[in-house]
């Protein structure tokens, strides 16, 4: 079953930013996918998660002062939802000039070193946002021959693949949706890296899986608050930790929780409005 509710939420007056942290609230209430425009946002949760008093809870915690902010919801019945985002919001993108990602149906995008292909149906990780960009470029500036990679909350599969590209092995995804899962699996074949272990499920999976030379969460602050210490225990002393789907403010909440695990701060990027990604290394000393 794969039907949706909408939420289109209208933001005056409407801002980058406020999209942003209004995306980023509702991502901890369980809404997947998120369209943002210049009179504010439609965001996309499975229908059966979908709660009024949910929304109003997020509407009241929106920070930014002198926004008003109205809403609708519309029930989206089941459908094919690769044809959705061709048609309306997945367009090709070129992440620093090596790596392209586009879907199976697009045509004239140009060649790059990594070429990605992606049908994102429903789940997160088109390369378009920030966080996932800003992984995108920390990927391409690192040897990944012969790393062992995890992938925490994959998504479409778009970091496992591109880290399996790039030489990793083993790289092993995990994903806690249903539907993305069975996206991520798709994805990772279609692109040729079917020895991609992709796993449904959440952090307790970590304890089976193999010790990571190289982490990977881009999710959100909260879930990555509450289960880094799994992350730290899947790690091998002297792995590096890469963090996004929070913004550059939440990197002091994150470092708490760090820090008494062993994890040291290595240094972190930002992109568009104070979107990050933090860099993390397992010492061991706690």
């Amino acid at each position: 079953m794969n039907d949706y509710t909408s939420l289109r939420l209208d933001i005056t007056p409407c801002t980058d930013t406020a999209t942003d942290v209004m995306a980023a609230i509702l991502a901890d209430a369980g809404y997947e996918s998120f369209v943002p425009d210049q009179s504010g946002l439609t965001a996309y949760i499975r229908h059966e998660l979908f709660s009024e008093d949910a929304v109003k809870e997020a509407i009241a915690a929106f920070p930014l002062p002198g926004v008003e902010i109205k809403c609708a919801s519309e029930f989206i019945e089941g459908r094919d939802w690769n044809h959705e985002w061709e048609k309306n919001y997945f367009q090709p993108i070129v992440v620093a000039d090596r790596c392209v990602i586009h879907s199976s149906f697009h045509t004239g995008y140009p060649a790059c070193e990594y070429d990605i292909a992606i049908d994102p149906k429903m789940a997160f990780g088109t390369g378009h946002h920030a966080t996932t960009s800003l992984i995108i470029a920390q990927l391409l500036e690192r040897d990944l021959c012969g790393l062992a990679v995890t992938d925490m909350g994959t998504g479409t599969g778009i970091l496992a693949i591109l880290a399996a590209m790039r030489g990793a092995s083993p790289v092993t995804a995990i994903e806690i949706d249903p539907a993305a899962e069975i996206n991520a699996r798709e994805n990772v074949v279609a692109n040729g890296h079917a020895e991609i272990d992709v796993r449904l499920g959440d952090a307790s999976l970590l304890s089976s899986a193999p010790k990571a030379d190289l982490f990977i969460a881009n999710i959100n602050r909260n879930i990555i608050t509450g289960d880094i210490h799994a992350y730290a225990a899947a790690m091998k002393p002297g792995a590096t930790m890469l963090l996004s789907g929070f913004y550059e403010a939440d990197i002091t909440v994150i470092m708490e929780a760090a820090r008494p695990l062993g994890l040291e701060y290595e240094g972190h990027t930002v992109k568009g409005d104070n979107w990050a990604c933090l860099r993390l290394v397992l010492t061991g000393r706690q």
